[in-house]
């Protein structure tokens, strides 16, 4: 066992430890090899019992954060997913069996099947350090847990908190992990190892769930919780969308989590999932997202960014500013008034109270966000990121003064959504210094970055921008310099597309729903009033001008509101009313929705998506997926714009754009990219 992941050891009380520490991984994953190694432990462990069994991890980051999603990708077969799931139960099912008590230590993660293998377990000991981080995540795979975790979760906790878990995907803290009995104990972080030791020597009984929640899983009321259980997955996703949990739902009222062939339902049914398109596009997109945080590279010898300066508290910039002191940076803030700094700082507030569970750390970050209207910040600052609104000669004037005062070796980036940096570094006398970094509304919630250069911007400050993407633990999409860069340019077509139907008399709903129905989660004149009509059209008209790319017709519509201060959510009115956060629409009825008006929608973003791809706007077409899925929230059961249109075949995708051409105008020519 010298070289192997998992190392054994036995105490004199006769109490054995099994270590795993997988070698050249920042995380422990659950790989093939790592699960053989597994099997032969346990060979030596039925053999040889100890009086228990302490398991851990020896990494600092955390438990197993899972199985090796790599080899997901590689299962080519029904029969090889479920053979590959089956051969995860037998070996759960020996450590459940063992002739003495297991108890596992976690801190930071389990995911997937590491929670799995740890419910197999007798006890489980968390640790809370602030850290701790459980959950049953496969519905974002694709598919469900299958190494019995779908089983035993009900069985340990019960119908309705195991399906909450597995259903949602979302992780529990120590809290709520010790409320809901997923963990036995929850200790300090100098504690858990005693606490395992403690559980094995006094061999408490094992946790059961209320009797109520067994109850539920009796053949006679089964029925009736899958009916609640499904429409409540209806109000969120749809099943040909999304057929995991609603695999998972049907799992359980076949099996009720009794007996054996419980663990042979589950396994068939995830061996079913994994071959579907959902599964394949969301391994998928699992993979680049990796792809995308490795571009941060291992540089141990660059300095990690410590003072951050923001020109601009608007909505983008402000909500920049917020993120970056929740990541431990110290920020400041500029603008031209106290006034407008202000609402800056008390989103920032906001922000801090709902991810901050510790009123010490929310103290701390508050105090990390200073505002300056002065511009003192400027001088000290690592970064200086300009988020003033978008006006050429405006962010002109800005970036001159900025370069005159800013340290020589910090960062210059700009959060420009439209304008390209050629047409901004005319006036700087260090061209090769300014990148830009444009974050997506939501900041707090959008996860990638584009990373845009231009031929004259560094490599040093190119990849010293991506390296600072990943510390504020954010997607580096690098991006060529063009008119609205990859995201904003793809999604320009398409919303124009939505706004010329609403002007030949289309309802904002109907729009809408055909984008929704289609499996974008948000439609796109909801998405305009969200991101702000005096934003779309700004920058829709900067993009349409760069790009010669105008609209047939006047858009009166959006123009009105906007000449009435009606700018969307933010005003509380745009083409719909918000209450509460909320568009309040008007219900109607998907056959209204013209019969041609959903391809429009999606073709227009698709052909957009192609233009970029001829001309290298990034790196290739699977980082255009990533880009969309990401960055704009595109369909991710369909894998991505240009995933989809190979699935759906070319010819068909250039044959309908034709036809739409010919309907609807020049701007649906199909790309020269789709022959080339």
């Amino acid at each position: 066992m010298a070289d192997s992941a998992w190392q054994y050891s036995k105490n004199d009380e006769g109490i054995g430890t099994l270590s795993l520490n997988v070698a050249g991984r920042s995380a422990n994953t659950l790989s093939i090899a790592v699960l053989e190694a597994l099997g032969e432990v346990l060979q030596q462990l039925e053999a040889d019992p100890p009086r228990g069994l302490l398991i851990r991890s020896t990494k600092p980051s955390g438990f197993i954060a899972g199985a090796d999603i790599n080899e997901f990708a590689r299962v080519a077969s029904e029969e090889e997913a479920v053979q590959m799931v089956r051969r995860g139960q037998r070996l759960f099912d020996r450590i459940e069996a063992l002739p003495c008590p297991t108890a596992v230590l976690l801190r930071g993660f389990a995911l997937g099947g590491g929670l799995e293998l740890a419910m197999a377990c007798t006890y489980r000991v968390a640790v809370d350090d602030g850290g701790l981080a459980l959950g049953l995540p496969e519905v974002q795979l694709g598919i469900h847990p299958g190494f019995g975790g779908s089983v035993r979760a009900v069985r340990l906790l019960g119908v309705r908190p195991a399906m909450e878990m597995m259903l949602t995907g979302r992780t529990v803290r120590a809290d709520k992990a010790l409320r809901m009995g997923l963990v036995d104990r929850v200790v300090g972080a100098d504690q858990g190892e005693a606490a395992c030791l403690e559980l094995l020597r006094q061999r408490p009984p094992r946790h059961q769930p209320p009797l109520l929640e067994r109850l539920l899983s009796w053949p006679l009321v089964r029925g009736q919780i899958a009916r609640l259980l499904r429409a409540q997955l209806r109000a969120k996703v749809k099943p040909d969308h999304y057929p995991a949990p609603y695999a998972l739902v049907d799992s359980w009222v076949e099996s009720g989590a009794h007996g054996p062939q419980a663990f042979e339902v589950e396994a068939l049914s995830v061996g079913r999932l994994f071959r579907t398109g959902t599964a394949r596009h969301l391994v998928r997109l699992f993979l680049l997202q990796d792809r995308l945080k490795a571009l941060g590279g291992k540089d141990t010898a660059a300095a990690p960014v410590r003072r951050v300066h923001v020109v601009g508290a608007g909505v983008m910039g402000g909500d920049i500013a917020a993120w970056c002191a929740l990541r431990g940076l110290d920020v400041t803030l500029q603008d031209r008034t106290a006034e407008q700094v202000q609402p800056a700082l008390s989103r920032a507030a906001t922000l801090f109270d709902k991810r901050l569970r510790d009123p010490a750390k929310r103290a701390a970050a508050a105090a990390r966000l200073q505002m300056d209207v002065a511009g003192n910040g400027v001088a000290t600052a690592d970064v200086v990121i300009e988020a003033i609104y978008e006006n050429l000669q405006a962010k002109h004037d800005l970036l001159q003064r900025l370069e005159k005062t800013m340290k020589p070796d910090a960062l210059l980036a700009t959060n420009t959504s439209s304008l390209t940096l050629e047409s901004l570094t005319t006036v700087l006398q260090s061209p090769e210094r300014l990148v830009g970094l444009h974050f997506f509304n939501p900041v707090a919630q959008m996860p990638l970055v584009e990373v845009v250069s231009s031929a004259n911007t560094s490599d040093a400050m190119r990849q010293a921008a991506v390296r600072f993407a990943r510390q504020l633990d954010r997607l580096p999409l690098p991006c060529k310099s063009n008119p609205g860069f990859l995201v904003n340019r793809v999604l320009a077509p398409y919303l124009l597309e939505a706004l010329i139907a609403l002007e030949q008399g289309v309802a904002p709903e109907l729009i809408d729903l055909a984008a929704t129905d289609w499996g974008m989660p948000m439609g796109p004149i909801e998405l305009a009033d969200v991101v702000g009509l005096d934003v779309c059209s700004k920058v829709g008209e900067i993009v349409g001008q760069l790009s010669g790319r105008e609209p047939p017709l006047p858009l009166t519509r959006i123009q009105t509101l906007i000449a009435a201060g009606k700018l969307g959510r933010k005003t509380g009115q745009g083409f719909y009313t918000w209450v509460d956060g909320k568009a309040v629409k008007v219900r109607m009825d998907r056959r209204q929705v013209p019969a041609d008006l959903q391809d429009r929608l999606i073709l227009a973003l698709v052909n957009e998506s192609k233009a970029c791809e001829r001309e290298g706007i990034v790196a290739d077409a699977d980082l255009i997926d990533a880009g969309l899925v990401f960055g704009a929230g595109f369909a991710p059961f369909r894998g991505g714009t240009l995933a989809w249109s190979r699935d759906t075949g070319v010819t068909q995708v250039t044959q309908r754009l034709a036809q739409l051409a010919l309907t609807h105008g020049a701007r649906f020519t199909p790309d020269a990219g789709w022959s080339a």
